[in-house]
């Protein structure tokens, strides 16, 4: 059955969809010994597909992961700076998983990884508006700050919208926060809280989509449940 050159790549697990059309059009993925087009389609039963000359591996399985990110590891799989990533952290899957959004390299908990790329790409996308917890410490004038945050509707004049906040714990100039937000901006959370007169000193995020981190340990992670996976899947069409 034939489809479109960057979905055989990514569900090959050798590089997501976005990477796939960046491959194609440097020339890099052939089909058949000719180079291929952005938008050409191939049957992987009967057509030879290579990138860099290397035949795509068969289908991988799909894998569904889901890791609690430590601080100080980049969610990427490589890193030209020779930092951690979390494809360290996953290498005993067997399988190359890719993560799915991400964490900021002084940010942690749960993260997803799979080679599913259409669940991936769906998630994604910006219309999902998908939910997502963090537990937020921060340090700074506590006393109102879940209200001042629930009340921010633009940053730095870019409309955002209203995120839901508890007080988890409060004390002398800190407190301990539940943010949930339904968007991704980059650093959305942290640049909340610099808005009201926050720092930040852990960001820890405990729910996405359908998914809890629970008490899965630091650097560990587990397979989904098919619960889980059905839950994910509960939008698909």
């Amino acid at each position: 059955m034939e489809d479109r050159l960057q979905k055989l790549l990514s569900a090959a697990g050798v590089c997501s969809r976005r990477a796939a059309e960046g491959y194609i059009e440097a020339g890099r993925v052939t089909v058949n010994g000719e180079a291929a087009r952005l938008g050409a389609k191939a049957d992987p039963d009967r057509d030879d597909v290579r990138l860099d000359g290397r035949p795509l591996p068969k289908r991988a399985e799909a894998a569904y992961l889901l890791l609690n990110k430590p601080r100080g590891y980049v969610t990427t799989l490589s890193d030209e700076q020779g930092r951690r990533t979390v494809a360290d952290l996953t290498a005993g899957c067997g399988i190359r998983v890719y993560p799915v959004g991400r964490l900021d390299l002084d940010s942690e908990g749960l993260l997803l990884l799979t080679n599913d790329g259409a669940l991936a790409q769906r998630l994604t996308h910006p219309s999902g508006e998908a939910e997502k917890t963090y537990h937020v410490w921060v340090r700074g004038p506590a006393a109102g700050a879940a209200e001042r945050l629930s009340r921010l509707r633009e940053l730095e004049g870019e409309p955002i919208l209203p995120a839901w906040v508890e007080t988890l714990r409060q004390g002398e100039g800190r407190a301990v926060l539940a943010v949930t937000i339904r968007q991704g901006k980059n650093r959305q959370v942290r640049r909340m809280c610099a808005a009201c007169g926050l720092e930040v000193e852990r960001l820890r995020r405990v729910r996405e989509h359908t998914l809890e981190l629970g008490d899965l340990p630091p650097g560990k992670w587990r397979y989904l449940t098919a619960g889980e996976i059905e839950a994910l899947r509960g939008g698909e069409r």
